[in-house]
């Protein structure tokens, strides 16, 4: 039997293997300026530099304040891209009329919140403790560890709290919206809390949430469930006094 090798598309192969690997470790190298403990980790993804600050008194300052640097020995730190970093990057290649990059269409406080929001969640979720009797825990005193019981069950109260501001409201009511512009009668009502959810504690995109509620990804519905989402965040931020009705 004679076997014929293509040298050619096997130089091609190994060419495009160099390619992706090399692509692989530019994006799991730790960005210019971090620390360099910091390891080069395939798994960690898209990364986002961070430069650590905190607020000290100043008398010179004029707000009595001031801000500083304080990364260890200078060097920035990284984290994980999220979907907000995405999004403002993906809004950042849509240039103007004149040529400027888009803006997020998130403000710092309505992203802040949401990220404050995923870190509770995943923190008090990942404690390893369930509704296992926590008053009388924390009634016992210091000993045995009751300031990590104090500490579990304020953030408990702050997840409750930010729930509340979310409602029991409708990001997309199937009743308000008509079939053609859904996607069908497969098409499910989007509540607040899931879109909040899957967005800020799953990083799903706002077409996953339509596709998998059975709604068309069109991007009049991705508009749509854009502006409840910042109303959901402002709320979380304390930025609406108007009660948490139920929408039909």
């Amino acid at each position: 039997m004679t076997v014929t090798l293509d040298i050619e598309a096997g130089r091609e192969r190994l060419e495009a293997e160099r390619r992706r690997v090399a692509r692989l470790l530019a994006r799991s190298t730790p960005i210019e300026g971090c620390g360099p403990a910091i390891p080069i980790a395939p798994a960690r993804g898209p990364q986002v530099v961070e430069i650590p600050h905190v607020v000290l008194p100043d008398e010179k300052s004029e707000t009595g304040y001031k801000i500083e640097r304080t990364g260890w020995r200078g060097f920035s730190a990284v984290r994980e891209a999220d979907i907000f970093d995405d999004l403002a990057w993906r809004a950042a290649r849509r240039k103007d009329k004149d040529g400027r990059p888009g803006q997020s269409p998130f403000s710092k406080g309505q992203v802040a919140v949401a990220r404050r929001y995923r870190d509770l969640v995943e923190r008090h979720e990942g404690a390893g403790i369930k509704c296992a009797s926590l008053e009388v825990r924390a009634a016992a005193g210091p000993a045995g560890g009751g300031s990590f019981i104090d500490a579990y069950i304020d953030e408990g109260r702050e997840i409750t709290w930010l729930r509340q501001q979310i409602g029991t409201g409708a990001a997309m009511s199937v009743r308000r919206v008509r079939p053609s512009t859904r996607g069908g009668a497969q098409a499910r009502t989007i509540r607040d809390r899931d879109l909040v959810d899957a967005i800020c504690l799953r990083g799903s995109s706002f077409r996953a949430v339509l596709s998998d509620h059975g709604w068309a990804a069109s991007g009049q519905n991705v508009k749509a469930l854009l502006v409840a989402l910042c109303g959901c965040l402002d709320r979380m931020q304390g930025h609406s006094d108007r009660p948490m009705r139920k929408r039909s």
